[in-house]
């Protein structure tokens, strides 16, 4: 064909043009021998490279990848307050005379996997109650006990009060990451260093009234039923014979005698 050759022949010229003309360089580097080398800094070439596809939102509980609709859940506000005991005198009794069997009931519910209140409530009796019992032991027996001896007890029970402060206040954050609640009044532990009592007594009615809203009736099961089958004409007369075939057998089976020989 030649006006394909005719083609190939000016753009092969044109190439020829492109290169000869230094106004135009050439894309490609031309390597020599005399080529000074090129300077490259230490650590130039181990640059991080950065890929959109791995910044993406994480889950601060397990460290799941999160969809970019995501949103998180909103801060919900209690439907009680600290101090509203008297709305469920139930717990309000049992917190103030048992806190150790109301805490025990709380962690219960709290946690599905746990189905025994035994451990919690032996642990709030010997660290709260047994300490209070220990104050009220060691302030009955002033000026009996040597003074730096009270001074270490007093030290101890109170050192042992914040520990059990931060105990039932991580079961306190438990209820909040459960339910998605705010702090209220303030931090968990805090709440429970100085109104101890009171917490119990909140988070025992907040977790009767949610269990309450999520109470499902049983749903009642109809059985369905039976199959029911059609016979034809021919199927109803094969079972009358078969049926008086049966019966003329027995009666022909009674009719016979036994004779001695």
């Amino acid at each position: 064909m030649p006006w394909a050759k005719a083609q190939a022949a000016q753009l092969l010229n044109s190439v020829k043009d492109q290169m000869a003309d230094g106004d135009n360089p050439s894309r490609y580097v031309k390597l020599n021998k005399d080529q000074a080398p090129v300077e490259v800094n230490p650590g130039e070439l181990n640059q991080p490279i950065e890929v959109p596809q791995l910044n993406v939102r994480k889950c601060n509980e397990c460290g799941q990848p999160l969809p970019e609709s995501f949103e998180p859940p909103a801060v919900e506000q209690w439907t009680t307050g600290i101090f509203a005991c008297a709305e469920d005198p139930e717990s309000c009794w049992t917190g103030l005379f048992c806190p150790c069997v109301l805490f025990g009931r709380n962690y219960e519910t709290l946690r599905d996997d746990y189905g025994s209140t035994t451990t919690p409530c032996v642990l709030h009796a010997i660290f709260i109650e047994g300490g209070l019992a220990l104050a009220a032991t060691t302030a009955a027996l002033h000026g009996v006990i040597d003074p730096r001896t009270s001074f270490l007890i007093c030290e101890g029970l109170l050192f042992s009060w914040w520990m059990c402060g931060i105990y039932t206040g991580i079961v306190r954050q438990m209820l909040q990451k459960k339910y998605h609640l705010k702090n209220s009044p303030c931090d968990p532990c805090l709440v429970h260093c100085c109104m101890h009592w009171c917490a119990l007594c909140q988070e025992h009615r907040e977790m009767k009234g949610r269990l309450s809203d999520n109470f499902v009736m049983p749903m009642t099961l109809v059985n369905a039923p039976p199959v029911q089958q059609m016979n034809s004409a021919d199927d109803n007369n094969q079972e009358s014979s078969s049926s008086s075939s049966a019966v003329n057998g027995h009666e022909h089976h009674t009719n016979l005698e036994m004779q001695p020989l």
